[in-house]
């Protein structure tokens, strides 16, 4: 499949890429560093802490993320797995690009571990208890085709149910 990774921008809700599980990237090369690149500059772009290529269109296990340890730096997390160190969970208002306007208070695990490659192929992994273990979480679900709109409260649905309409007529 050939891309033009200066072509991808944020897709939005309901487009059917959100909702698709995400293949595995199956090596890691210049291609897939230009889309790790191009995804860097629209998550900036639109002042994100995390991109998933679903949001950009491409239906690939692959996000982005600020660095925990170093926020000015973004990481990438290829074919990313998500194990909970710490199954306490707490609730914080989410939002997401793909969904421009919604806020929903999500319940996650305090505590994650990931395991990936990074941009160079490498097996990367880190563990967080703050907020990078909610975006972890989030972008994640991503992958899966979950989106935080599936958590939603009656009282979230409610609150979001204007912007929930204006996305579905485009």
């Amino acid at each position: 499949m050939e891309i033009d990774p200066s072509a991808l921008d944020i897709v939005i809700h309901p487009a059917q890429v959100l909702r698709q599980v995400a293949k595995p990237v199956p090596a890691v090369d210049d291609s897939v560093r230009a889309v790790i690149e191009r995804m860097t500059e629209v998550m900036e772009e639109y002042e994100g802490i995390g991109l998933a290529a679903p949001q950009v269109g491409l239906p690939w296990r692959l996000f982005v993320t600020r660095d925990p340890d170093e926020r000015r730096r973004v990481v990438a997390w290829i074919n990313p797995e998500l194990e909970v160190v710490e199954p306490e969970e707490a609730s914080s208002e989410e939002g997401c690009l793909s969904l421009p306007g919604v806020l929903i208070h999500v319940s996650r695990p305090l505590c994650v571990r990931i395991k990936g490659l990074d941009e160079h192929g490498e097996t990367a992994e880190s563990i967080s208890s703050d907020q990078f273990a909610r975006v972890w979480q989030h972008e994640n679900d991503h992958l899966n085709g979950v989106l935080i709109i599936d958590k939603m409260s009656s009282m979230d649905r409610i609150r979001n149910r204007r912007a929930l309409r204006e996305m579905k007529r485009g």
